[in-house]
């Protein structure tokens, strides 16, 4: 019986050897595929006097590399071998790792061509925050460019409404300050002047990819509206979309004589009491109306006018000599405007409600070609026309952008190079449609020949354009506003 014992422990003993002896065959094997296989073998063997042999074995997938083989002889047999697999370990996306301008150079979408990119964004959703306060533009971004972004790419478009551009700004610091640097939930903005220059000083761009978009070569890059966001470079972290434009709207069955200038709009404020109001800023309608008044006292006060200011950072002394006197004129007038000045419409959706209701007669705000679809709309009197002050009209560029932490860069910069393209500043420009001003070059212009102009608005080549200050003048102005007008 014990001489059997000790013949089957030899055969068993055998066969564990051999085990081993295979497992470090595989190992060294030549065919071995090329993900590197480590096999680690531990080896007990306890050796008795018994019939039963207990073999148990574990297989372990990790990244450790070990090898132990240790033989003890006593009573039982234990076999345990731990096969280790080092599987190759994905590179993680290059991406940010904390606020700061992300060049494309530096994302997961470099080295990319421009139909990997495309490819890249099919089948994605992109979130798009954006005022939504017009009825005419919601129209525009859900037909059109929602349907066209879906057909010819595969993107789902969702537009989130904002009621002012600072909401998604402070959406991407709260996200950045939870430390969302790679999953944010805003992928696109539309937006331009101080909330582009607080996005961009802030690091909370993604920048550099002018070049890799087809777009762009329709477009004057070096031409300052263009180059320039309220006098802040622009360095290709944002893309252009319109071109905004003040005017005076006004009903001519009520105005038939309209205002030729600020000082004569503001004179005639108090000719017909309460037929004339402005937003009160931030919102961007009222804030423009207010540097309008602002540049008319510069232009009466500094030896170069308003042009004195352009394009130079704030400038404390020089808002000084012009602000007294803005604040002056704006509470002289205040008693004569709608309610007495005693509240003021919110945003311009509201402006025109009262327009529409003929409430007031007349109003100055951006977007003068839009006078048309609200008129075909009938929101608008038949009546409307629109027109520039001579004394001239604040004009900018606005753009859309994509936060640095946008998980879905590539369906941005998909949707904007649709907005930019010929096609899309084609389709909202018909006064149908929005009635929009394109941004594009001289060259791409013969693209617009056909397109018919309204006859509430009027041809922008009329409107004497006045450029924007830089964007840190304009919370100092509203402020100013707010303290000196709004509260007194």
């Amino acid at each position: 019986m014990r001489g059997n014992t000790s013949i089957k422990k030899l055969i068993r003993l055998g066969a564990l050897l051999s085990v081993i002896a295979l497992v470090a065959a595989a190992c060294g094997s030549e065919d071995a595929t090329p993900e590197t296989v480590v096999v680690t073998s531990i080896v007990t063997e306890e050796v008795v006097v018994t019939e039963e042999v207990v073999v148990t074995e574990e297989v372990v997938v990790t990244s450790i590399v070990t090898e132990e083989v240790e033989v003890v002889v006593t009573e039982e047999v234990v076999v345990t071998e731990t096969v280790e697999v080092e599987v190759p370990v994905e590179a993680e996306p290059m991406g940010p790792s904390g606020a700061g301008l992300l060049d494309l150079d530096d994302s997961r979408l470099a080295g990319m061509s421009w139909d990997e990119i495309v490819a890249e964004a099919e089948g994605t959703r992109l979130n798009w925050f954006m005022w939504g306060g017009s009825a005419v533009i919601n129209a525009y971004i859900n037909g059109w460019v929602k349907d066209q972004a879906k057909e010819r790419y595969g993107i789902d478009l969702n537009q989130v409404h904002i009621t002012d551009t600072v909401n998604a700004v402070d959406t991407v610091i709260s996200e950045t300050e939870a430390g969302e640097f790679a999953s944010g939930s805003v992928d696109m903005i539309w937006i331009n002047g101080e909330n582009f220059k607080t996005m961009k000083n802030a690091g909370l761009l993604f920048c550099g990819y002018w070049d890799i978009m087809p777009s762009m070569a329709n477009v004057d890059q070096q031409a300052g509206p263009i180059a320039f966001d309220f006098g802040t470079p622009v360095d290709e972290c944002e893309v252009p979309w319109n071109q905004a434009q003040s005017a005076v709207f006004y009903n001519s069955a009520l105005v038939p004589n309209p205002p030729a200038d600020m000082d004569a709009l503001l004179a005639q404020a108090c000719e017909s009491p309460g037929t004339f109001t402005y937003p009160a800023p931030p919102d961007f309608t009222g804030s423009v109306f207010v540097r309008h008044v602002f540049y008319n006292e510069a232009d009466k006060i500094l030896p170069g006018g308003h042009s004195d200011m352009i394009g130079i950072p704030f400038d404390q002394a020089l808002y000084d000599q012009v602000a007294p006197a803005t604040w002056a004129t704006l509470n002289a007038v205040e008693s004569c405007l709608w309610r007495g000045g005693e509240t003021y419409p919110v945003d311009q959706p509201a402006l025109e409600q009262l327009y529409a209701n003929q409430e007031v007669s007349h109003f100055l705000a951006y977007g003068p070609a839009s006078a048309g679809s609200k008129v075909d709309s009938g929101l608008f009197p038949e009546s409307t026309r629109t027109y520039g002050l001579n004394s001239g009209q604040i004009g900018n560029t606005n753009f859309v952008t994509i936060p640095y932490n946008s998980p879905n860069k590539a369906a941005a910069l998909v949707v904007a190079d649709l907005l930019l393209s010929i096609d899309g500043q084609l389709e909202k420009a018909y006064p149908d449609v929005w009635g929009q001003i394109n941004v594009l070059n001289s060259a791409s212009q013969s693209h617009f020949a056909d397109v018919p102009r309204h006859p509430s608005v009027v041809d922008p080549g009329a409107i004497s354009s006045l450029g924007e200050l830089l964007g840190d003048w304009v919370p100092a102005i509203e402020e100013g506003w707010n303290a000196n007008v709004a509260q007194q």
